[in-house]
């Protein structure tokens, strides 16, 4: 455009003036190269120094999603990185997982083949008694909505493990199975049923492995749900304690009973404000591991209240028996104007009359100590502790191993027409019985149930080794042999007595054509020939009479 304007201008001044703005046409369009290649290089340079930015801008992302990483991997007791992490489209090889920190969770443990085997056993032990008693099993997730769990536990709420927010729903995984179970039942309209559940529950709590306390831990739950006469459920979770603790065998036991009306009555008396009952419960519940005076001094100095009531509660919770104590407190003048106390004592009376017809009334103490800090109990409560005295001086150390109680207000919370449904219930802490067991157990622990291993003798006989362990296991036999095409004899035989199992089918080319095998007895190293038509029958019979 400029060109033309020039032109324009030589027209008008002449010839005379063309030689003049020939020349100065040639140095403008001079000019706008030099213009037009200046602009081209700061152009040039701007998109370069655009293209480092983002490099730059690209590794501080990466550095700082590293950083995260790291925080992640932090271990958490310890403050120091689990692990280190992987650089960004970097190989995961085992050289750069070298300093791996390799531990489990904080409150958790691995449980090798001898640990599960004694578990498993403990475990059927307890559902044989639970069966017994004509219980059915359910399940429930093992995360909650956080409000199906929150305050229902007391101060021990605080040990709930949340979880962060996933699709719009607030969750915490479950910290017992008595709340789920009341939802189960709440949600479903279930108005009676007697069950039990095995699973595992979370804790947020400060564990003591040597004690059996974890973070992570089996529970072990039987409850009676439904409309029933008084304490006939309750009598039968108590036996249902005792058979279990006593088929277990971890030794001398008691399980302590009180009530939940006995003792708020009782707080009553002592004038302590009806607001302030759970608050003394949870401070009442630490006798059995604090002394009197430790736990006086929080009542008075953190729960706020009087020196006079606390002594009053004194008199009382240091009490314990049996049928006598009840008879006592009946007569109590301050506890015969508190009709809620007088029906705990009603409750107890026969609870006792109940234990002494199932022939447990010498496994339980009626121990105004017991308080039970959860929110949800409203009738009979009960723990049994270890007495110790084991050849184990750790045994005692190990504290409550089960306990429960009656909350005939929890189901009502979840169901739809607030009905409610009263239950009664009992916990088994497998996970401290486990720690017993454990530490007595001398020697090896056998970890499989394999009942017959087959042996070749010699080489070649990998196939009829297949074959005789075929006819094994169609004939629901329990049985293995080894992985190799010809193994030797010894190691077989080692492996046998290694794993200890009883038997042994030793196939060799001069019995098999004779039509016979032979029986090891691995206990006995005594061998028979059995025939290969009827060796199944008669190792069947061997094996259900031993």
């Amino acid at each position: 455009m400029i060109l033309r304007q020039l032109r324009s201008i030589v027209v008008q001044l002449g010839v005379s003036g063309s030689f003049r703005c020939q020349r100065h046409i040639a140095s403008v369009s001079s000019s706008t190269l030099v213009a037009n290649k200046a602009y081209a290089e700061r152009a040039e340079e701007e998109k370069a120094r655009h293209h480092r930015l983002t490099q730059i801008n690209e590794e501080v992302q990466k550095l700082l999603a590293l950083k995260e990483q790291l925080k992640q991997c932090t271990v958490d007791d310890g403050g120091e990185p689990a692990a280190t992490p992987k650089a960004p489209g970097g190989n995961d090889t085992a050289a750069g997982n070298r300093n791996i920190s390799l531990k489990t969770p904080k409150g958790t443990r691995d449980y090798g083949p001898e640990a599960m085997a004694l578990r498993q056993r403990v475990l059927d032990q307890v559902v044989s008694v639970f069966r017994k008693h004509g219980a059915e099993t359910i399940d429930t997730p093992v995360f909650e909505l956080k409000e199906v769990l929150t305050g229902k536990y007391g101060e021990d709420s605080k040990l709930i493990y949340d979880l962060k927010d996933q699709g719009g729903e607030i969750l915490a995984l479950r910290y017992d199975l008595t709340v789920p179970f009341a939802r189960y039942v709440g949600m479903g309209n279930v108005f009676n049923i007697k069950r039990y559940h095995i699973a595992k529950v979370y804790r947020r709590d400060n564990p003591q492995i040597t004690r059996g306390r974890y973070r992570e831990f089996y529970q072990c739950d039987f409850d009676i749900a439904g409309s029933y006469d008084p304490m006939l459920p309750d009598a039968e979770c108590v036996k249902v304690v005792c058979e279990i603790l006593s088929e277990v065998g971890v030794g001398e036991f008691v399980v302590k009973l009180n009530h939940r009306k006995l003792l708020d009555g009782m707080f009553e008396a002592c004038g302590v404000p009806a607001e302030k009952f759970r608050t003394a419960c949870s401070s009442v519940d630490k006798l059995d591991k604090t002394p009197w005076e430790e736990v006086k001094r929080e009542m008075i100095e953190e729960k706020g209240l009087t020196e006079e009531t606390v002594d009053r509660i004194g008199e009382y919770v240091t009490l314990n028996g049996g049928r006598d104590l009840v008879e006592k407190l009946a007569t109590d003048e301050k506890l015969q104007k508190i009709p809620s106390a007088m029906e705990g004592l009603e409750d107890m009376r026969l609870l006792l009359q109940y234990c002494d017809i199932f022939q447990v009334a010498d496994r339980v103490s009626f121990d105004l100590s017991l308080a039970r800090g959860l929110d949800y109990y409203t009738g009979v409560i009960y723990e049994a502790v270890l007495l110790g005295g084991g050849d184990n001086a750790e045994e005692i150390t190990v504290g409550s191993v089960a306990g429960g109680g009656r909350y005939d207000n929890l189901v009502g919370m979840f169901n739809p027409k607030r009905k409610q449904v009263p239950c009664v219930g009992v916990s088994i802490g497998v996970e401290r019985l486990f720690s017993i067991i454990e530490s007595r157990v001398a020697g090896k622990t056998r970890t499989n149930e394999t009942q017959v291993y087959v042996i070749s003798a010699h080489k070649g006989l990998h196939l009829k080794r297949l074959e005789f362990l075929n006819k094994l296991w169609g004939a629901g036999i329990k049985a293995e042999h080894s992985y190799k095409l010809n193994p030797k004899l010894l190691a077989q035989l080692q492996h046998c007595e290694e794993y200890q199992i009883p038997y042994a089918i030793v196939l060799g080319d001069g019995e098999l054509s004779r039509g016979v095998v032979k029986l090891r007895e691995i206990a006995t190293r005594r061998e028979e020939e059995l025939a290969v038509d009827k060796f199944i029958d008669e190792l069947s019979v061997r094996l259900a009479s031993s």
